[in-house]
């Protein structure tokens, strides 16, 4: 498992790219996919063992849970992290996505900083600093 090999699948090129304008400054190199299965070919045709996937659930061809589901099914791909990052916002698609093997969601929009943090919380990233210490005596 390549824990600093990234994979951003998501069928918005925009997107692909806000997501990964997020991830190489924290040092992941980063591989981006249209679709679930774009994203499964990749990691079977150059034997990619990425150690997170920040996938959106609503693509053509192969969806995001979809993706996340045939994942699960591959020992050797038990390790990635899988982070859905959709528009999907009702709690019953949010426990379905945990459900099948989704460790974090992110509701878009968000920000760089919920990503930043959610991978911190995860263990993917350092902790950052906060910007101010709030409450320290002066």
């Amino acid at each position: 498992m390549d824990t600093k090999l990234a994979m951003v699948i998501d069928d918005s090129r925009a997107m692909r790219g806000i997501l990964k304008r997020i991830l190489l400054p924290l040092g992941f190199e980063v591989r981006e996919a249209t679709n679930g299965k774009d994203a499964l070919d990749q990691i079977w045709d150059d034997n990619l063992q990425p150690g997170l996937a920040l996938i959106d659930w609503n693509m053509p061809e192969m969806n995001g849970l979809e993706f996340v589901m045939a994942v699960r099914k591959q020992k050797h791909l038990r390790q990635m992290t899988l982070m859905m990052v959709t528009t999907e916002s009702e709690h019953g698609q949010i426990v379905r996505a945990l459900a099948a093997g989704a460790h974090e969601y992110v509701i878009k929009p968000f920000t760089a900083e919920a990503i930043v943090d959610k991978l911190a919380y995860l263990g993917l990233v350092p902790l950052s600093p906060p910007t101010e210490a709030a409450g320290s005596p002066a």
